[in-house]
C-alpha cells in the first residue's frame, strides 16, 4: 500500500533498514556464505557491471549507502582501496565485520548521505560509486550530485547502477503492470507501509513505513552536469539483479531478471557515468 506525505524521513527509513539487516544477512539473496567461500566471488550487481567499470585497481573509492556492503567488497576485489558509508548504524558495524572476516581494508562510515563532504574528506576520492535501490531513498537528486562532486578529485569518476525510473513508476499487477507512481522528482515522498523486504527471508518485521522519491533520467543527468561533472555515458538494461515485478519476470543464468514476454518493452534499471574535469 502507498500513501502520501513525509515527515523525518531520515528517522523513518533508518528504522526501516536497522531492522532489515540481521534478515538480510542471513538470506542466501546477499550470498554472504559464497564471499567467504570464494575469495575471487563479485556481487551480482558489480558482476553485471565489470566490463563497464573496466580496471579499478589502485583507485581510491567510496561506495555510498553501501548497506551491508557486499558491493564495496567486490569493488575492493577488483583491486579498488575503499571507503564505505551508510546512515544504519547496524549496517555499517555488520560491513565491518564483514570486511574484516575477508581480509579487506575496508574503512565504513555511519552517515547521512548528504554529510558524506564533511564526513570523508573533500576531492578525495578516484571513484564514487552506488548501486541498485540507494538514490530512491534522496528527496533532492540535486543536493546528491553535488555531494558527488565534492568527493571527487578532478579526473575522478561517478559510477552508478540503478532501477530504472520508469521500472519505479510501476505498480505490479496480476498480469500487467500498471503505470500508476510519478516518473519525476516530487517534492512530497511517496510512502509505503508493507512488512516485506525485497529478499528471500521468513523474518517478519514491525517497522514497515518508508519515504521515497523516483528521480527521472533527465533530472539525474542534469543535477549531474550543474554539479560540474561531465556527463560520459548512459545504458538501459531490461534486466534487474531482483525479481522486481513478481509473476511477470524470469531470471536468466546469472540473477538477472528480465519480463518473461518481450523483455524490450521496459528499462528495469540504467548504468550512468561521469567525471570532474581536472
Amino acid at each position: 500500500m502507498r500513501q502520501f506525505g513525509v515527515t523525518d524521513y531520515r528517522d523513518v527509513n533508518r528504522a526501516n533498514w536497522d531492522e532489515r539487516v540481521p534478515a538480510h544477512v542471513a538470506s542466501p539473496s546477499y550470498h554472504v556464505a559464497s564471499f567467504e567461500q570464494d575469495p575471487s566471488y563479485l556481487s551480482e550487481v558489480v558482476r553485471f557491471d565489470v566490463p563497464r567499470l573496466g580496471d579499478i585497481a589502485g583507485l581510491r573509492g567510496v561506495h555510498l549507502q553501501c548497506h551491508i556492503g557486499t558491493d564495496t567488497v567486490s569493488l575492493a576485489r577488483l583491486g579498488a582501496r575503499m571507503s564505505a558509508l551508510d546512515f544504519s548504524q547496524p549496517a555499517v558495524e555488520q560491513a565491518q565485520a564483514f570486511a574484516d572476516r575477508l581480509g579487506l581494508e575496508i574503512d565504513f562510515h555511519v552517515a547521512d548521505v548528504y554529510d558524506a563532504v564533511e564526513v570523508l574528506g573533500a576531492s578525495s576520492y578516484d571513484l564514487v560509486y552506488t548501486g541498485i535501490g540507494a538514490i530512491g531513498w534522496l528527496p533532492d537528486i540535486r543536493r546528491w550530485a553535488q555531494t558527488v562532486a565534492g568527493l571527487l578529485k578532478p579526473g575522478g569518476r561517478l559510477f552508478i547502477r540503478e532501477g530504472h525510473p520508469m521500472l519505479w513508476a510501476l505498480e505490479p499487477g496480476p498480469e500487467y503492470p500498471e503505470v500508476r507512481y510519478s516518473y519525476f522528482e516530487t517534492e512530497e515522498a511517496t510512502v509505503w507501509d508493507e512488512g516485506g523486504t525485497y529478499v528471500e527471508t521468513d523474518v517478519e518485521f514491525t517497522t514497515t513505513v518508508t519515504h521515497e522519491w523516483n528521480h527521472g533520467l533527465a533530472e539525474i543527468i542534469t543535477a549531474v552536469q550543474n554539479a560540474g561533472l561531465t556527463f560520459d555515458s548512459l545504458a538501459e538494461h531490461d534486466s534487474a539483479p531482483w525479481n522486481a515485478l513478481p509473476g511477470l519476470m524470469t531470471a536468466d543464468a546469472v540473477g538477472e531478471w528480465r519480463l518473461t514476454d518481450n523483455p524490450q518493452r521496459l528499462p528495469a534499471t540504467y548504468t550512468l557515468q561521469a567525471h570532474k574535469n581536472g
